[in-house]
């Protein structure tokens, strides 16, 4: 409202009264009451979401007086449902959208579809990150009353803006139809314990299908972390919009920049003096590669990517030497790092998104193949294995490989081990067991006799001195040097980036 301190000339001071009252009942949200309904629930609101998320006094709206306006028998609707604008995350220009579940449920009228688009269109045109917080219940049923105007979709524009721009969404609350296509498009895609993600809801799959099935069980946190369509499961509100925070930190701006660096504490060398306290020197024993990781990257902090899906290969973010790398490792504690069709599809995804925002990609080798029997020939796991092998051959950005214990057949190959495969570098450690099949099962399944089988397991056991022997590793190494010589293959590596990033077809 007009400050009384303030003097405004008399033929303005009307029309600024109304306007701010505009304004105000604007970003009133939904009724009182829904909105004290969803603070006893310890429930954000749409903008209270915002103004957690995004640097102090940051935030700027775009859009605010779209739905002001009743028409065609229908009450007007505050922000359209849609709280949206421009915003800065550590000093970083982004865009974020957050649908408002108080105001018709957070669904998508015919305004909300010109602002998403928008929102869309800005982040696409001015090349920084886009957030959509969803929380809405897809297109709004009265749509179908009014008359269409030119329908614009945000839906083509997040598909034409894919890989140029990262783009987060983050489920806060029950996500349907158009709204969760918006999810289903973003690069990484995180949901609170609240959130639920369908192409369409329970009322509707009873109508359909006749079957009654709570939002829960039809697209919860249990459904979806499993199913690989949700990233990252966050216990609150408050967890979910930092782990936006933390996932932009690794990425650039835009897929014509690099990712940010990051001088601080423990970017330089050292030893990993525990890291044989960790991996057993038993290529059958298990352990958690996730242990390695924190030993080997900066202040032992790694970001984990769909921690739950496809869990015999570990994937996520980290920072080595100060520069944002993803990581591609094996994980020995889950069916001894098998590769599976879930693992293989997660890891494919994650090196190409590394590709397109020009992250180092990391690969740590531990498994004895591609996961086999009928099970595994049923859903398809060598396709999905040959588009693993295809993202890793084409990774145009630093690619470094370590064997740390076994890589036996195809398994070898989907982790980057290749010999002159465009490699920045790679590296083995001593007494590692590489071959087509791993001895014990080779010799049976070739009826070998006990002294041919003892001189398989010799071969298999020397195997290693004979890769380095012909070159088919840079480099055998001490593991506690780990970390020296992955960032000596950081450093030779800065060379390229006198060069301009571009956007990847």
């Amino acid at each position: 409202m007009i400050d009384p301190s303030e003097t405004l000339p008399e033929d303005w001071a009307e029309l600024i009264q109304f306007f701010q009252q505009q304004v105000t009942t604007a970003q009133a949200m939904g009724k009182p009451e829904k909105l004290q309904k969803r603070s006893d629930a310890a429930l954000l609101n749409a903008r209270q979401r915002i103004e957690l998320l995004v640097d102090a006094d940051s935030f700027s709206e775009i859009g605010a007086l779209v739905g002001a306006l009743a028409h065609s028998g229908l009450s007007a609707s505050p922000a359209d449902a849609l709280v949206g604008g421009l915003a800065k995350i550590d000093g970083r220009p982004v865009v974020v959208g957050s649908e408002d579940a108080t105001v018709k449920g957070g669904s998508i009228g015919l305004g909300t579809h010109a602002k998403r688009l928008r929102l869309a269109n800005i982040a696409h045109r001015e090349r920084v990150p886009l957030v959509m917080l969803l929380d809405g219940a897809g297109e709004r049923t009265t749509n179908a009353l009014l008359r269409h105007p030119y329908a614009p979709n945000d839906l083509q524009e997040m598909a034409a803006l894919s890989r140029k721009v990262p783009t987060i969404a983050v489920v806060m609350g029950a996500s349907a139809g158009h709204g969760a296509i918006t999810g289903l498009l973003s690069d990484i895609v995180i949901m609170t314990e609240g959130g639920s993600l369908f192409s369409a809801g329970p009322p509707l799959v009873a109508a359909a299908l006749g079957e009654i099935i709570s939002k829960e069980d039809l697209g919860g946190p249990a459904v979806h972390a499993y199913s690989g369509v949700v990233h990252n499961i966050a216990s609150s509100e408050h967890e979910a919009l930092e782990m936006v925070r933390d996932y932009l930190s690794y990425l650039p701006s835009n897929s014509w920049a690099y990712p940010p660096e990051c001088e601080e504490v423990d970017t330089g060398y050292r030893r990993l003096d525990g890291i044989l306290h960790t991996l057993p020197r038993d290529s059958k024993r298990a352990y958690n590669v996730c242990d390695i990781i924190r030993q080997l990257v900066d202040r032992n902090e790694f970001r984990e990517f769909n921690p739950d899906f496809g869990a015999a290969i570990v994937t996520g973010f980290a920072r080595l030497g100060g520069r944002p790398i993803a990581i591609v490792a094996n994980q020995p504690a889950v069916m001894s790092g098998s590769i599976t069709r879930e693992s293989a599809e997660k890891a494919a995804y994650l090196i190409d998104l590394a590709d397109c925002y020009h992250l180092p990609v990391v690969f740590l080798a531990d498994n004895p193949g591609v996961m086999s029997g009928s099970a595994a020939e049923k859903v398809g796991t060598l396709r999905a294995a040959a588009g693993m092998y295809a993202a890793q051959s084409r990774l145009s950005t630093p690619k470094l490989h370590v064997t740390m214990r076994k890589a036996y057949g195809f398994g070898s190959s989907l982790m980057g081990m290749n010999p002159f495969d465009n490699q920045t570098i790679s590296f083995a450690f001593p007494g590692i067991a590489l071959g087509g099949i791993p001895a014990s099962g080779g010799g049976a399944a070739a009826k070998m006799s006990p002294e041919e089988q003892a001189l398989l397991e010799q071969v298999e056991r020397e195997g290693w001195l004979k890769v380095a022997d012909t070159l088919g590793y840079d480099e055998i190494i001490d593991p506690r040097d780990l970390r020296n010589k992955l960032l000596a293959g950081l450093e030779i590596t800065r060379a390229r980036m006198v060069e301009a990033p571009m956007p990847k077809r």
